[in-house]
């Protein structure tokens, strides 16, 4: 091999590989001076260079400098310069990859659905292959191979002489990245995505704000008809997208956060010690506040930053009430247990026995009572005694 041979070889390398060609020319003079190291059982000093124009050999040492013919080196040895320079090409290779890739980590791809590996599907992006997890794909999503799928970068790694790449389609800068394909004022900057909520396969909401105050961020990002925000939701199939205006104060803030839910910014009740807030609602907007299983509040917690609690007027009111009824219970108590107490006085022992024996005694508490509303007292048992002991005399006589 001569050098023009040479100088077209590396050329068509970084062609078909996209690596520079000052890394080729490295690559290729490290494998050469490893090689000719062995051949010539010589130490480190020896030092191949290849001139970058010419494509000519030099050897150099401490002493002298002169050219090296590679058809002399043997197949041996040439055999292993080859095995060395496509190692290192390869290293070249996946240190471009990783850094094309590196750089684009948060941004939208496209590509196909190339086969399944265990529970992750492989998709070819054209240069190299990307890992779709299982955790990263959204519920109820289905591909097979061949499909064309949209995914977001998310983790670019090196491993071993390859580079994964991970891809998302759960991650909510993809709902980001789809708005700013389908929108343009969205991609120009004019509309600023402050904040992106997501529950993957069930709902979105997405904060917007525009820096043109004679365009309206919401209108702008749902297009005529629907037409933008559809083909957002068409990519996610068929999720459902809140999109709502985004605002430094934190009542107004949570106020949008709630719609479709109707909230007055006098009842909501923000607790900054605790990072929480109470929000009133009436009581037929209480389940559009709350959600589809706490759908709504959860995503405009997250999308606050804030803990929210959803009451109505009565429940408000009433854990107020309770609150205030647990704080004055222990003195009222108290001073009715003192008001109740017996004194300690002998005399009332025998009276307390006596009123736990009466109701045993059956036939006093049958007897009725006198016309006049008195009750009959003992002194007329003790008059009825001798008029019976007489009766049964005369019963004795007859």
């Amino acid at each position: 091999m001569n050098g023009e041979d040479l100088i077209r070889y590396v050329d068509v390398i970084h062609r078909d590989r996209d690596i520079p060609k000052e890394v080729i020319f490295r690559g290729l003079e490290d494998a050469l001076s490893q090689g000719v190291r062995k051949r010539l059982g010589v130490d480190d000093d020896l030092v191949v260079t290849i001139d970058r124009q010419s494509g000519a050999v030099h050897m150099e040492d401490e002493e002298e400098v002169y050219e090296l013919d590679l058809d002399q080196l043997g197949r041996i040895v040439a055999q292993a310069v080859k095995q060395g320079f496509l190692q290192r090409v390869r290293e070249a290779e996946r240190d471009v990859l990783y850094e094309e890739y590196e750089a684009r980590v948060g941004q939208l791809v496209n590509g196909q659905v190339q086969r399944f590996e265990g529970e992750s599907l492989v998709v070819n992006l054209g240069k190299v292959e990307a890992y779709l997890s299982r955790d990263d794909r959204v519920r109820g999503e289905n591909f097979a191979p061949g499909d064309r799928i949209r995914c977001l970068i998310v983790e670019v790694r090196k491993d071993g002489s390859r580079v994964k790449i991970f891809v998302s389609r759960t991650h909510p800068d993809l709902v980001r990245s789809l708005f700013q394909l389908e929108v343009p004022e969205v991609s120009d900057g004019i509309i600023e995505v402050r904040r992106v909520v997501r529950e993957p396969g069930y709902r979105t909401k997405m904060a917007v704000v525009s820096s043109d105050p004679k365009i309206d961020c919401i209108g702008a990002c749902v297009g005529v008809r629907g037409s933008r925000i559809k083909a957002v939701i068409d990519e996610l199939r068929g999720e459902r997208i809140d999109i709502i205006r985004w605002s430094d104060s934190l009542e107004q803030l949570i106020m949008n956060g709630l719609k479709p839910a109707v909230i007055h910014l006098d009842n909501i009740f923000p607790d900054i010690e605790n990072h929480r807030a109470i929000v009133i609602v009436d009581e037929d907007q209480q389940s559009l506040a709350i959600g589809k299983r706490g759908q709504n509040v959860r995503l405009a917690s997250k999308l606050c930053g804030w803990d929210i609690e959803i009451k109505t007027r009565s429940e408000f009111d009433g854990g107020e009430e309770g609150e205030a009824s647990e704080e004055g219970a222990e003195p009222v108590d108290a001073l009715a247990t003192a008001a109740e107490a017996p004194a300690p006085d002998s005399t009332e022992e025998p009276a307390a026995a006596e009123a736990e024996a009466a109701p045993a005694e059956e036939a006093p508490a049958e007897e009725p009572a006198e016309e006049d509303g008195s009750e009959p007292s003992e002194s007329m048992d003790d008059e009825e005694a001798p008029t019976d002991a007489a009766e049964e005399e005369a019963t004795t006589e007859g």
